[in-house]
């Protein structure tokens, strides 16, 4: 088979990372950048201290500090018409997926014009856009190094996929010191959120000998260090080795695309504001479990790579080890349930066929090694519940 691979052309990687900042913008050729982060980032001194440095050196660097945890459509309407009117001529994204994301979809707009629901997937983005410099503080969605967005249609409340080349990063900082001070909540959520996106990138069918190796690199470095980052956030090998893992698993889902997980959760974040790893969480054994026909081989190596088979066991035996070890590190982690979460079971039995239709509509599911019918999503959510 031939494989298509895109991944950013600059990768910057190690503790202190973000110190070469400056050089990178330089090797882009960027002199006014608009830095897109979050109020928290800009409110504690983040933001300035990011930005000092760019003027010191002589660039004149803008500010974009209203990213919401969901980007919407509004919010990215907003900051492109700043990053059109500005004279700015690339972004730096500070935070997790969702600045990332916003701002890739800013520069989207930018440069092409109209609605972002004119470019949810499987629509192209015509224009090429100017370039971003991803430097994620959170070891997680892999944006940083994807060819996705996700945002929210503000009018519909559908959180649409939005894929191109020309949303990959042209630039990729990982510095996981920006990640210490990540509480055990997020740290918990964004990381299995990490080993979802290198299971499914594993299992999809558009995996590639490429995708393969990063994701079962991504789950080998993942699967044993997230329970340590999250009871000792200051462990620095355990926060290393997360980094390491999202952005592996990120370029292995980037290129082999998500499944079934990511199609079905993004409608419980959408309509139910549950943050995206979280919500992935919710969902992940059950559907691995319901997957599990699809592919025994396959999720047999995904237990074997995050250590829940003994040596010697069987593909199905393993496959179902895979299922198990899933349950016990939400259990560990203590990842709620839709009901535990508190979302109203009235509201969740009336949108289970939206919620699956758009799930369908997303593509996503159509990657998985068995691919589901409305009907069997609308019994994976029920299943889920809780």
């Amino acid at each position: 088979m031939i494989a298509t691979i895109l991944v950013p052309p600059i990768m910057e990687i190690g503790g202190g990372a973000v110190q070469r900042l400056p050089g990178v913008l330089a090797r882009l050729g960027v002199h006014r950048p608009l830095l897109v982060t979050d109020p928290f980032m800009r409110d504690h001194g983040h933001a300035d201290r990011l930005l000092a440095p760019l003027r010191d050196a002589g660039l004149d660097p803008g500010l974009f500090a209203d990213t919401v945890p969901d980007p919407t459509t509004d919010v990215i309407a907003a900051g492109a018409a700043l990053l059109r009117d500005g004279g700015y001529d690339g972004m730096i994204a500070l935070g997790g997926g969702s600045p990332i994301d916003t701002a890739k979809a800013m520069a989207l707009l930018a440069a092409n014009g109209g609605r972002m629901r004119d470019y949810k997937v499987p629509n192209p983005i015509p224009k090429p856009c100017m370039p971003v410099i991803a430097i994620p503080t959170t070891a997680g969605t892999g944006s940083e190094v994807t060819r996705f967005t996700v945002i929210t249609d503000t009018e519909t409340d559908e959180k649409m996929l939005i894929a191109g080349p020309g949303l990959v990063p042209a630039a990729a900082i990982i510095d996981y010191e920006l990640t210490l001070s990540c509480p055990p909540r997020l740290t918990a959520d964004t990381g299995i959120d990490a080993l979802t996106h290198a299971i499914e990138a594993y299992v999809s069918v558009k995996a590639s000998p490429f995708t393969d190796a990063m994701a079962i690199a991504a789950m080998g470095r993942i699967a044993p260090w997230i329970r340590t980052a999250c009871a000792d956030p200051a462990d620095r090998t355990a926060r290393e080795n997360m980094m390491l893992g999202a952005t592996l698993a990120g370029m292995a889902f980037s290129n082999a695309s998500v499944a079934l997980v990511h199609g079905m959760s993004r409608p419980i974040g959408a309509f139910f504001h549950v943050p995206h790893g979280l919500s992935n969480a919710m969902l992940l054994p059950a559907v691995a479990a319901w997957s599990l026909p699809g592919s025994i081989t396959r999720y047999a190596d995904c237990a074997r790579a995050i250590g829940a088979a003994e040596p010697g066991q069987d593909d199905e035996t393993a496959a179902g080890e895979l299922v198990a070890a899933l349950r016990r590190l939400n259990a560990d982690l203590q990842v709620p349930t839709p009901k535990q979460y508190g979302i109203d079971p009235a509201r969740w039995e009336e949108l289970l066929t939206t919620m699956a239709e758009q799930a369908l509509a997303s593509g996503s599911p159509n990657n998985n090694p068995r691919v589901p019918s409305v009907a069997d999503m609308v019994a994976l959510y029920r299943e889920s519940w809780g």
